[in-house]
């Protein structure tokens, strides 16, 4: 039979990029589910916990009051003045109303980040293990990935002496993610003070501080942006930010940035093109997200997490050819499981790198996880503990009896 559809003719940008691997993994967990297996997920990237009633109430609010037609391109004037007083009460650094935009999530405001500034050649350091998306951004506008792979025995952080060998005079960006998805670490003033070193002495590299996980850290010890180290820093720091993990509204989709205003009406005339306005009732949710009312919810939700954590660190410390490092901030943990690599399966299969091994706890347990190697390191998996304790202990009961079984 000859068909006659035609062919579509698609860019040559696309071949660069692959679809992101996590949600890769949820997907194939879906299939499963779907199929009546009994999968516990733990590659998603998202709390576990509902948006809190205040928030919803601003929305049902909003929806009354009519607030649902179109709104400035970069968000409502409310929303970005709860930003600026967020962004000076929590964190100490002041901005104008011009130098903040609104997006439909992080996510979106680096993209625009990246189109509004990457020049085909332009280089983006990006410390491995990275979030899955910075490489494939950087790759669809033109830019170049230079990954920097860090040391486990330095929280997997960028150190100068690293940074520094990476910079060169096409350097654009470096990409700071603190705290660390996938690793849970974040950096701290005196790690950033000695970035900020290297740094002042390539005026023309520019900085993306991603803080999307900033609420959620343990231990207590106070969160530094690269932006709270100088002038110069601040000036050269894009912010970028956002409701869906703090305050649990991942699919409000709501993120914001702040910085640079040229930066910053580049990326509003960019979507102006594109998306246009973030969602009108979504926006005024978040105003009321940002507010003190939210202050409790934090503590709580951060208090859960913690406690989760240590539950999966404890039992992950009795599973053979497994070693756990003790993160101190979002809600992943990056275990290794190089002493595994090698290793053979009871039906004679060898797991050759950690995407074997996430396909067989997939397969053997029934436990979805996200290989290392999508996050720019091999032989580590990611878990993320964003799940209920009982489906945790019960994931890591399933993970300790098929690594039991290898040989």
């Amino acid at each position: 039979m000859i068909s006659h559809e035609q062919p579509l003719f698609l860019s040559k940008r696309l071949e660069l990029i692959k679809p992101s691997p996590t949600l890769a993994v949820s997907n194939k967990a879906k299939d499963l589910k779907s199929q009546g297996k009994d999968v516990i997920d733990l590659g998603a990237g998202e709390p576990d916990f509902d948006t809190p009633e205040h928030i919803k109430q601003a929305a049902f609010d909003a929806i009354k009051s009519g607030k649902t037609k179109y709104t400035a391109v970069d968000g409502i004037l409310d929303l970005k003045r709860a930003i600026i007083k967020k962004l000076i009460d929590e964190n100490g650094l002041e901005y104008q109303p011009e130098q903040i935009t609104v997006g439909c999530g992080a996510k979106h405001v680096l993209f625009n980040v990246f189109a509004a500034t990457l020049n085909p050649g332009d280089e983006v350091i990006i410390p491995a293990p990275f979030w899955v998306s910075y490489p494939d951004m950087t790759l669809i506008n033109g830019g170049l990935p230079v990954i920097v792979t860090t040391k486990a025995e330095n929280n997997f952080k960028i150190t100068p002496e690293e940074l520094e060998k990476n910079i060169t005079n096409k350097t654009k960006w470096l990409v700071i993610n603190s705290p660390n998805n996938p690793t849970g670490f974040y950096y701290t003033a005196e790690e950033l003070q000695m970035l900020a070193k290297v740094l002042d002495k390539h005026p023309h590299v520019n900085i993306i501080s991603d803080a999307i996980y900033e609420h959620i850290r343990y231990g207590g010890e106070a969160y530094v942006n690269i932006a709270n180290i100088s002038d110069d820093m601040k000036a050269r720091t894009f912010v970028v930010n956002g409701v869906s993990k703090t305050y649990s509204m991942t699919g409000w989709r709501i993120g914001y940035g702040a910085g640079n205003k040229e930066l910053v009406k580049a990326i509003s005339k960019i979507q102006s093109q594109s998306t246009s306005n973030p969602c009108s009732i979504s926006q005024y949710a978040s105003v009321e997200a940002l507010s003190k009312n939210s202050a409790e919810f934090i503590e709580q939700s951060k208090k859960r997490f913690e406690e989760r954590c240590n539950l999966v660190i404890g039992l992950l410390k009795n599973i053979r050819g497994i070693t756990t490092p003790y993160p101190n901030g979002a809600f992943y943990i990056f275990p290794s499981c190089e002493q595994l690599i090698g290793k053979r399966t009871q039906n004679g299969r060898i797991i050759n790198d950690d995407s074997d091994f996430a396909d067989y706890l997939l397969e053997e347990a029934l436990v979805a996880v996200v290989p290392g190697i999508a996050f720019g390191t091999k032989n580590f998996f990611r878990i993320s503990y964003a799940t209920s304790e009982e489906l945790l202990k019960e994931a890591c009961a399933r993970i300790k009896l098929a690594c039991d079984k290898l040989s």
